[in-house]
């Protein structure tokens, strides 16, 4: 994921899909109808579809690992939090120490690998609060404690379970009978449901403690340093045809060394495969690229093992030794760079190769003497140096198919969907003859809308694509709605899009770095997203093949780009001046030189704006959008220019156009993603999309002539008097999509229908002469677009029914925002 900014806002309202994009459609009410016509083609064999069409990505973030689909009940169990992983934390964070207790680093530690240990004094206790709101317990339930302890001269253990308002279970006895590491077990079973229990470890005597952990009895499929059990099943109900994992920035940001002590145990570090096996006492921790710990619990042997009881095809994803995600940095070492080309390989024997062998034995001793099956590995993640990248993911390849020629090595093409780095990524993925690109973007629901044909055009003589990442920019019905209507296109270009997955799967409500999210929960509950429903509904009825089939659009009138003019700035303090607004004549709309005051300006943003030596100065170097606006939201075809000059902090400058208000505009974004590139975002109710980028820096205290032309939906752009680029925002964002796919195994023919608008779309099917039942089974999603699920409330949820009305030829009226699968059998 591409997160040197978090650009969620909020969604995109119904009626804001065709209007955002200059669209002026008639006037829609509850009771409208417009009328549509689908042509079915059963005579044609379209794009045949892989059964790993649809699959999920699972990155440790949003805590979806320790405090999520990992089980584990106790936070920091091992004592090895650092301000390494949060500048917050300390190696007793989520600990209460009753009596003395201090932890320890020194050669008394459980191994080389677990650093960190809890020394206890005589007649104290140290307690954990677990996440969220502490360790959840159902009345009736085991769970399963076991602790790694020491004692000089032996000593009794006493481990409690309580909240507040007394015992969730009865006490536990444990004698540490030595003065050497041994592990202890024991068994509670709750006699109430708490949500707010603590885990409490007594001793009598001085004791050194590690691992200290609890684990629910009911884990996924009982598994043994298991899952989450409703997590879990809520993946597996999608029936997911690839597990993607780890990550994500995790995998291409921090230091490509290893954890020993030739890094001086290295505390932030790219995810190693490596370092994530064997007993999990034995295994390394690191800090966490969003900002939190990671234990390493759930590690790559679990995930494979997920990936298969899901029925799922893994796909791990390795470090390239080119960092991303706003880092940008390529290593060069030869050495380290060679380790980790062994590393790979070493992954794929890990996977699939014989008991006999250095790695298939660690995975036989780890419980699973059977292969895993690995068909492909992904190598590096949005790297932002596609030069450098391609250099070294060569080597990869070159090393991986020499060895296994049936691994398919997936590579990258960037952070967006568009731009200088992506256009350059995919020219060398060519050139490099590559199998399979892996492609990322989170957009607004206009750009889903608009975007529908964006594989038609791809070369079917060329690389593949992983869709690894996307998402529109929130989780309500109508996000849902957008998502669904692209994924329509998706499907119709099967052969060119082979994989893909919604990104990212889980959030805990109470940790969250990124949003939106697939799968949302918290300690006792979970729930899913509208964008789930959408998601399970396509992966529940994908089909084996596209039948191809056409859709007349929805009437419309592309309008000119209107709106008022502003600045801004993002972590940046900057100066601008002489501003002046003249329409396609050259009369005069705005001018400002701020001899002044600023009174033409209105602050809807942050930070702090004032005028200063005839400039006006935006002062907060750390505030973020600070937008001012000036001028009429009516405004069409003019000339903006603006002189601006970069004082201090990480990006540079935001020149705005088109503003109709605080979430609905256009800007000029120079310097940004930490002064790496530039590009023009349009935002439709907060939610921004990339219509044009290219790699650049904007320099501190130089002054910058900047000069916008904006003509009906044409925008022309220009930096110091040379054209910088231009662009025509003329797509229209249809709400009305579909596609047709043959169930083989059923001999349905599924048709399925996106009405992404406040009116009903009462629509003529002509099924191509097919020969069909007169029933259809149809699943129908269709809720208020705003609406979004919680813990309590879930307004977005399937609805199936009958119809009875299925001929060669028929009509079926669409509901307003909805999204109708039918099921129709063929005779």
């Amino acid at each position: 994921m591409s997160r040197t900014r978090t650009r969620w806002r909020l969604g995109l309202t119904a009626t804001a899909f065709v209007v955002a994009a200059g669209l002026v459609p008639a006037p829609a009410h509850a009771e409208d109808v417009t009328d549509y016509a689908i042509t079915v083609d059963p005579s044609v064999q379209g794009a045949k579809i892989d059964d790993t069409m649809y699959g999920v990505f699972f990155e440790d973030i949003n805590r979806a690992a320790d405090g999520g689909l990992y089980a584990e009940l106790v936070q920091n169990r091992s004592f090895e939090y650092s301000t390494a992983d949060n500048t917050s934390y300390t190696p007793l964070t989520s600990w209460a120490v009753d009596g003395t207790g201090q932890v320890v680093n020194d050669d008394g530690r459980l191994n080389e690998r677990n650093r960190n240990y809890l020394s206890l004094g005589a007649g104290s206790s140290v307690t954990n609060s677990g996440y969220n709101t502490g360790i959840h317990v159902e009345q009736g339930k085991k769970y399963d404690f076991s602790v790694w302890a020491r004692a000089a001269g032996g000593a009794a253990l006493t481990v409690t379970l309580q909240d507040a308002d007394g015992p969730l279970a009865t006490a536990r006895k444990v004698t540490v009978r030595k003065d050497s590491w041994a592990k202890y077990t024991a068994t509670f079973t709750a006699t109430r449901t708490s949500s707010n229990g603590r885990l409490t470890v007594g001793s009598a005597a001085a004791a050194a403690l590690d691992m200290v952990s609890l684990f629910p009895r009911d884990t996924y499929k009982h598994q043994p340093n298991g899952l989450r059990k409703d997590l879990a099943e809520k993946v597996e109900a999608l029936h997911p045809g690839f597990l993607r994992f780890p990550g994500g920035c995790l995998v291409n940001t921090g230091s490509m060394e290893d954890y020993s002590e030739a890094s001086n145990w290295q505390r932030k570090r790219s995810y190693q495969w490596k370092d994530t096996i064997g007993p999990v006492e034995e295994r390394a921790t690191n800090s966490n690229f969003w900002g939190y710990n990671q234990s390493y619990g759930l590690g790559y042997y679990e995930y494979f093992r997920f990936a298969e009881d899901i029925g799922a095809m893994p796909l791990p994803v390795v470090p390239a030794l080119v960092t991303g995600c706003g880092q940008n940095r390529a290593t060069d070492d030869e050495a380290l760079l060679k380790r980790h080309i062994q590393d790979a390989l070493d992954l794929v024997e890990f996977a699939n190769g014989p008991v006999t062998s250095t790695w298939g034995k660690k995975r036989a001793q780890m419980g699973h003497p059977k292969p895993f099956h690995l068909t492909h590995i992904g190598v590096g993640n949005e790297e932002n140096l596609p030069v450098e990248f391609m250099a070294r993911f060569k080597q990869f390849r070159a090393a991986i198919e020499a060895k296994y020629p049936d691994i398919t090595v997936v590579s990258n093409s960037g952070p967006d969907d568009t731009g200088q780095t992506f256009d350059t990524a995919w020219q060398l993925n060519r050139e490099a003859k590559v199998d399979m690109v892996d492609e990322h973007y989170y957009n607004s629901p206009q750009w889903f809308l608009q975007n529908n044909n964006r594989y038609d055009s791809y070369d079917r003589n060329g690389p593949k694509v992983f869709l690894g990442e996307y998402a529109s920019q929130g989780n309500a019905f109508k996000n849902g709605l957008a998502e669904a209507a692209f994924m329509t296109g998706l499907e119709r270009n099967a052969d060119i899009v082979k994989l893909a997955s919604y990104a990212p799967l889980f959030a805990n409500e109470d940790y969250v770095q990124w949003r939106p999210d697939m799968v949302w929960f918290n300690n006792h509950a979970s729930w899913n997203s509208a964008n789930y429903e959408v998601q399970k509904l396509f992966m529940n009825n994908v089909g084996d093949r596209v039948v191809p089939s056409e859709a007349t659009g929805t009437p419309s009138l592309l309008a000119p780009i209107t709106g008022a003019v502003g600045l801004s700035t993002w972590a940046t303090s900057a100066a601008y001046d002489d501003v002046n607004v003249t329409d396609a004549d050259g009369n005069t709309l705005l001018t400002d030189d701020f001899s002044g005051d600023a009174s033409k300006w209105t602050h809807t943003g942050g930070g702090s704006w004032s005028v200063q030596d005839g400039q006006y100065v935006q002062t907060d170097a750390a505030a973020e959008n600070t937008m001012v606006s000036a001028g009429d939201p009516n405004w069409h075809d003019y000339d903006m220019h603006v002189k601006a000059t970069k004082k201090s902090g990480k990006e540079g400058f935001l020149v705005a156009f088109g503003v109709k208000d605080t979430g609905n505009y256009y800007w000029w974004n120079l310097g940004g993603w930490n002064n790496t590139q530039s590009a023009v975002e349009q935002a439709v109710d907060g939610g921004k999309s990339t219509l044009i980028s290219k790699a650049g820096s904007i320099e501190t205290g130089r002054a910058y002539d900047i000069d916008i032309k904006v003509r009906g939906r044409q925008v022309t752009l220009y930096l110091d008097g040379k054209e910088w680029g231009s662009f025509k925002d003329d797509k229209p964002a249809e709400p009305f999509r579909q596609v047709a796919t043959l169930d083989k195994k059923t001999g349905d023919l599924i048709v399925k229908v996106v009405n992404a608008q406040s009116s009903a779309a009462r629509t003529a099917i002509d099924l191509g002469g097919a020969k069909v039942a007169s029933k259809a089974k149809v699943t129908t999603l269709t809720a208020d677009p705003n609406a979004v699920n919680s813990e309590t409330q879930t307004p977005v949820a399937p609805a199936t029914s009958t119809f009875s009305g299925v001929a060669k030829k028929f009509t079926y009226t669409f509901p307003a925002n909805s999204i109708t699968f039918l099921r129709i059998k063929q005779r």
